[in-house]
């Protein structure tokens, strides 16, 4: 419950920035520098990627309101819901990204409660004495009436170095006469191989998450607290971006979209994979 709550937290803080700017009845956005700085919050990201909110922040656009998705003014906030000091999205796949989600015929958005996006959770634990890093990989479930964030997969260095599994002519094995012994040469797989993964199938995978929650159980890994935050989005077709938190001085601040990717067949898996460090 207590990590529960903690990683809970993370979701709510905010960054004290004023917001300004030129607004045209239009929907259109000037954007004078300021306004980028009142992305305070990832429900907001949400919020001003759709064009659900006035461009000051301070009224909430439902269906029927006339500024509601209004394509003018989600171009003015996409343009600005992007890192422009640090990060390397070329500008004309910037451009092209921005067009493909506001296209007329297919316009795209981002729904907090779809599936297609999740969290990548840096945290500090303390293992067996020891303080070690772990990434938690949470993402948003239905529960009762409504919502809550539960952990996926586990990244923990620490039990990937002890399923160091042999391969090709380095893997040991078990003879396929060893049925002929009644298995007796298991006491050498187990007792002198030091690798007794050796002895699984091809498709074995370990799971991590089922370990760090028997650790947690058995007091050997005890939580200490969250080092950082990111968001990974793939609903939008074709397309991968990452959602970062810049806490600095300046204007362009708050969650931000860091990286950009348009994926061909395949690439979705490849930056999954990538993500949670399995290759």
């Amino acid at each position: 419950m207590r990590l529960s709550l903690a990683l809970f937290a993370v979701f709510f803080i905010s960054i004290g920035f004023v917001s300004a700017q030129t607004y045209r009845g239009s929907g259109t956005v000037i954007d004078d520098g300021r306004f980028a700085a009142s992305t305070k919050q990832l429900n907001q990201f949400f919020r001003r990627f759709n064009a659900e909110e006035s461009p000051d922040g301070s009224k909430r656009y439902y269906p029927g309101d006339s500024l509601y998705h209004n394509i003018p003014l989600r171009q003015g906030f996409i343009q600005i819901l992007f890192d422009n000091q640090t990060s390397s999205v070329n500008p004309s796949l910037k451009k092209e990204f921005i067009d493909h989600v506001l296209s007329g015929v297919y316009p795209q958005y981002i729904n907090f409660h779809r599936d297609g996006w999740f969290a990548e959770v840096e945290t500090e634990f303390i293992f067996n004495g020891r303080r070690e890093q772990a990434t938690l990989f949470l993402k948003i479930q239905p529960e009762g009436l409504g919502y809550e964030w539960v952990i996926e997969e586990v990244s923990f260095p620490t039990f990937q170095r002890l399923f160091n599994k042999p391969q090709g002519e380095n893997k040991d094995f078990l003879h396929p006469l060893s049925h002929e012994l009644g298995f007796m040469n298991l006491r050498r797989a187990f007792q002198d191989s030091g690798a007794p993964e050796s002895y699984t199938e091809k498709a074995f995978s370990p799971d991590y998450l089922t370990l760090f929650l028997y650790e947690m159980n058995k007091g050997n890994l005890r939580f200490e607290t969250v080092k950082g935050v990111k968001f990974h989005f793939f609903q939008i077709d074709g397309w991968y971006f990452e959602v970062n938190q810049f806490n600095r001085p300046g204007f362009n601040t708050g969650w931000l979209i860091a990286n950009l990717v348009k994926l061909n067949p395949g690439d979705q898996e490849t930056i999954l994979d990538f993500i949670y460090d399995q290759n």
